[in-house]
C-alpha cells in the first residue's frame, strides 16, 4: 500500500478526503481497486491520470450484477460517456460508501432512475425500472401498468403523471432499506 500513497501528494489525499466520505487510507483503497481494473501494465501515474474505459469500469464484481450498472457509470462519468477518471470513481464509490448520506444517495439514485435525463421520473423512466428488477419474470402489460399506476397513486403528490426529486425523495424517506441497498462495501 506504501507504493500507493507516493502517487498521490499528501495536498491531494487532504483534498480527495475534503471532497469525498473517506479517509486517507480508503482514499487509497479505492485508487487499488480502480488500478485493478486495468488489464495493462501502465504505470501509478498514468492510471491515476487517464479515463478508464466503461467496459472495464463495469468489470467491477458490484457492477456486474446490478441491474442499473449502465446508468450507474453514466452519471458519475465526468465525459457523459461512461468512461471514468480515477476522480470519477472516486466519486461514485463514495457516494455508495457507508459515509456517504441520505441525501446524496438519494440525489444520486434519482439521477440514475431518470433514464430520459428530464429532471422527472416519468411513466416510462418507471417502465424501465421496474424492467431491470424483475429480470426474467417480465410482467405483463397490464401488470406493469396497474404497478405503475399504484406508484404514482401513492407517490406523484402534484397529480402530473411523474415525480419530482420532492416527490421521489418522499418516497424514498419511507424506505427503511435504502441506504443499505445502496451501497458498495471496500
Amino acid at each position: 500500500m506504501g507504493s500507493s500513497h507516493s502517487v498521490f501528494s499528501e495536498q491531494e489525499l487532504n483534498d480527495y478526503q475534503d471532497l469525498t466520505y473517506f479517509t486517507k487510507k480508503e482514499i487509497l483503497h479505492v485508487f487499488k481497486r480502480y488500478k485493478d481494473l486495468y488489464e495493462d501494465s501502465a504505470d501509478e501515474n498514468t492510471k491515476k491520470t487517464s479515463s478508464l474505459n466503461k467496459d472495464k469500469i463495469l468489470k467491477l464484481p458490484e457492477l456486474k450484477v446490478n441491474p442499473f450498472s449502465d446508468r450507474i457509470v453514466k452519471v458519475f462519468s465526468s465525459s457523459g460517456d461512461g468512461n471514468m477518471t480515477f476522480e470519477d470513481f472516486l466519486d461514485m464509490m463514495s457516494v455508495f460508501s457507508d459515509g456517504a448520506p441520505k441525501n446524496v444517495k438519494v440525489e444520486y439514485a434519482f439521477r440514475i432512475y431518470d433514464f430520459d435525463e428530464d429532471d422527472m421520473i416519468s411513466d416510462q423512466d418507471l417502465k424501465e425500472v421496474v424492467d431491470r428488477l424483475t429480470g426474467e419474470q417480465k410482467l405483463s402489460k397490464d401488470e406493469m401498468q396497474q404497478l405503475i399506476d399504484n406508484i404514482l397513486e401513492e407517490a406523484d403528490l402534484d397529480d402530473d403523471d411523474s415525480l419530482s426529486f420532492a416527490e421521489f425523495e418522499h418516497v424514498i424517506s419511507k424506505a427503511p432499506d435504502f441506504i443499505n441497498s445502496f451501497r458498495i462495501r471496500l
